[in-house]
């Protein structure tokens, strides 16, 4: 493997275990990667702006959640090497494929990881994409070809 530490950004779907599970791949293969995330308690990245005041509507909530969401997770994709966005079968996330824009105005790689039956809603995401992965292993796969020797 190349000696170098390198840092990757997962995002995307926070309700299944993808996460550790490229983690736990990763470090067994010996892959030296400093892996970031969003908040993934969804409570919590609700109520990240509640701090600053009430809001009368739900938008205003929303609104200002996200943006003090977005200073984490703009920062830590600027300081991403790759991403890993992942989309799941439950929800529509949204903020997965603005975070895949985001990589791809930034010129930063990326990769998806999605099953096959999202194809066609996922296909200009998927266009700008290095890979497509339909597996966690397929995830830690790709990270080992690209840090070896």
């Amino acid at each position: 493997m190349i000696d170098l530490s390198f840092s990757v950004y997962l995002s995307g779907e926070i309700h299944t275990e993808w996460r550790d599970e490229i983690k736990r791949g990763a470090e067994a293969a010996g892959l030296d990667i400093d892996f970031t995330a969003p908040v993934t308690d969804h409570p919590a990245s609700d109520a990240a702006g509640d701090h600053l005041g009430e809001n009368d509507s739900a938008f205003w909530r929303d609104h200002q959640s996200a943006k003090v969401n977005a200073i984490r997770t703009r920062t830590l994709i600027e300081k991403a090497d790759m991403v890993v966005v992942r989309f799941g079968d439950k929800y529509k996330q949204w903020n997965a494929a603005f975070d895949a824009g985001y990589c791809a105005a930034l010129g930063t790689p990326y990769v998806t990881l999605h099953d096959a039956d999202i194809v066609h809603p996922l296909k200009e995401v998927d266009a700008e994409a290095k890979a497509w992965c339909q597996t966690t292993d397929q995830v830690v796969e790709t990270l080992k070809y690209v840090l070896r020797d």
